[in-house]
């Protein structure tokens, strides 16, 4: 069996009713009506301003007007979620209801399907190298620790909400929710689409969270980066010589033409960057 890892930090959301498909689909930043059991998708809640109020993967039960929708979301900001999504049902046959007294999130890092019994399983669609994420009975045993999670994703470049990046004040592109399946361009209108349809039209991403390599203690998060004198960005979530921060591109772009060396917290730093805007994991 493989082993499993507990995801304490997570709670869980069911949208269910004759129009939780639409309900959900014309909310959030990826396409739900395609969402298939056995999938999940990567998606979130923005503001009007197109910033990200709360990020989770969605998962889905049933078939037609059956079918029922799970929200692996952060604990923290389930109380909210709720609120605003009670916000927007209106007149809508939906019911929207908290179910983490019942079920908690875990993650397997393995690429073999878990035979483990679960409400619902799929693929992290994120990243190839996360394996697979499950909702399940809580006292569901867990095998491994977290910090073996943190650091597949770390590795994996996939930023946490409240360390590497801020609720309410980042944007998708921010999160690099664009380059880890979590924002679909097709599926039309959404709360805040016309902001992020502009950002990627326009190439307008200014800051991203970047994976930085470093050689001895990783800075603690929060702590400024920094080229020479010039405040670049902010260190985030790290795991061994891994870590990940929130660095403005331009700036990062002239200091490693110039050759600065880049530091924070009296650490240096190594950023890779990819072609274009895209990054890839240091």
């Amino acid at each position: 069996m493989s082993a499993v890892i507990s995801l304490q930090d997570r709670g869980v959301v069911e949208i269910a009713g004759a129009d939780a498909t639409n309900f959900l689909h014309n909310l959030v930043t990826n396409d739900i009506a395609k969402l298939a059991p056995g999938e999940a998708r990567f998606s979130a809640l923005l503001a009007p301003q197109g910033k990200i109020l709360v990020d989770f993967l969605v998962f889905v039960e049933g078939e037609g007007q059956s079918r029922r929708y799970l929200l692996d979301c952060p604990s923290s900001l389930e109380p909210d979620l709720l609120r605003r999504l009670g916000m927007y049902k209106l007149r809508a046959a939906v019911s929207v209801t908290s179910k983490s007294d019942e079920f908690a999130a875990f993650a397997v890092l393995a690429e073999a399907r878990p035979e483990i019994p679960a409400l619902a399983i799929a693929r992290d669609p994120r990243s190839e190298t996360l394996g697979w994420r499950l909702i399940a009975p809580r006292g569901t045993e867990a095998e491994v620790s977290r910090e073996d999670y943190e650091a597949a994703r770390i590795a994996a470049g996939v930023p946490q909400g409240g360390v590497d990046f801020a609720y309410g004040a980042a944007f998708p592109h921010e999160a690099n929710m664009d380059l880890l399946a979590g924002v679909d361009f097709t599926k039309g209108c959404y709360v805040g689409q016309e902001v992020v349809s502009r950002t990627k039209h326009r190439n307008l991403a200014r800051k991203r969270v970047t994976p930085y390599h470093v050689e001895g203690e990783a800075p603690a998060p929060g702590t400024k980066v920094m080229a020479g004198e010039i405040e670049i960005g902010v260190a985030g979530s790290h795991s061994g010589e891994r870590g990940l921060a929130l660095i403005r591109l331009d700036r990062l772009a002239d200091a490693m033409a110039a050759g600065t060396v880049l530091t924070a917290g009296g650490a240096s730093l190594e950023f890779v960057v990819g072609a274009g805007s895209e990054l890839k994991p240091a």
